[in-house]
């Protein structure tokens, strides 16, 4: 449902031909206002130059006079906390609509607006509130919006900004070598993998034109509502049986006892195995922060979604199918 809702308010964006009535200005009190929302000029007509064009120019209103405002615990710059953030999904889903360099750029350019600003006028809290935001939407490991790619940009500048305390920089640092593990369009980590009958595999050894690679756990829920999801999808058993995809179901954790009493829970047709060595996790060959976690390789292994919410590795897969 939240996803629709963004859907449905990027295209209410990218319809208008001009944006929101402009806040009041500030007088000699702090001044609340609407968000000054984008407005796309009418020679962008198709909806990709307009996407592009908003994912840029989004938030240029409101960060060009901040000065002024209210900033409060319950207001930023003027504008009330719980619309900011909800334009702040709007922009995010906006530019995820974008190639992944193209949105890795248009992050890196917000960044370095939001710290001007915030260096320009500093009782102004938007530093401070967007770096919260983009930690919340892009790394939480239950945001139906996390995105390591896009954080990436974002908190690999964290790390050396002067603005941020310089006691969590070293924080920050490594969190940004975390998300560039295995970024899109890199080659996967490969590993080797020990299955139910106790042979040797390794990842690579996988041949498909498709990988859905898929950390799970034994008893998890979410894991089983994803294996039940799969297992409803009437294509599926057809295109793991004419090579079309791969489904590699890797256990990284101890209790071998409880994966070996889940086998009957998991597809024969998938390689289901475990890392005996530990190795995935311990030397952090992936970035698994929270079970399940989805991955779609393509035939050469390279990524194409990296630890990617659900829904849109069911319809990626629902469309590949149809292909």
């Amino acid at each position: 449902m939240a996803n629709r809702l963004i859907v449905l308010a990027i295209a209410a964006l990218l319809a208008a031909a001009c944006g929101q009535r402009a806040g009041r200005a500030a007088g000699s009190e702090a001044a609340v206002r609407d968000f000054p929302a984008v407005q796309i000029p009418g020679m962008y007509t198709d909806n990709e130059s307009r996407q592009a064009y908003a994912a840029e120019h989004f938030w240029d209103r409101f960060l060009a006079a901040t000065e002024g405002y209210l900033c409060d615990s319950s207001t930023v710059c003027g504008v009330s906390r719980d619309d900011l953030e909800e334009r702040f999904s709007t922009w995010l889903a906006i530019v995820g609509m974008q190639d992944i360099e193209a949105g890795r750029s248009s992050v890196d350019s917000f960044f370095s607006r939001v710290e001007a600003c915030q260096m320009k006028d500093t009782l102004s809290n938007v530093f401070a509130f967007f770096s919260e935001m983009a930690e919340h939407y892009l790394y939480d490991p239950n945001s139906p919006f996390r995105n390591e790619d896009l954080y990436q940009p974002f908190v690999a500048r964290l790390a050396e900004s002067p603005l941020t305390d310089p006691a969590l920089a070293p924080a920050r640092a490594f969190e940004a070598r975390l998300c560039a593990l295995n970024a899109v369009g890199t080659p996967a980590a490969d590993f080797r993998f020990t299955d139910a009958a106790g042979r040797t595999r390794r990842l690579y050894d996988v041949r498909a034109d498709f990988t859905l690679l898929f950390f799970s756990n034994p008893g998890c829920e979410a894991c089983k509502e994803i294996i039940n999801t799969l297992g409803s999808m009437p294509a599926l058993p057809g295109m793991i049986s004419s090579g079309r995809l791969a489904v590699v179901n890797i256990y990284i954790d101890e209790d071998l006892e409880a994966w070996r009493e889940y086998q009957s829970f998991y597809p024969r047709e998938w390689f289901n195995g475990y890392d005996p060595t530990f190795t995935i996790r311990q030397d952090l060959l992936y970035n698994v922060r929270g079970i399940p976690s989805l991955y779609i390789l393509d035939k050469d292994k390279r990524v194409i979604m990296k630890d990617a919410p659900e829904d849109r590795v069911f319809s990626f897969l629902s469309s590949i199918s149809r292909d």
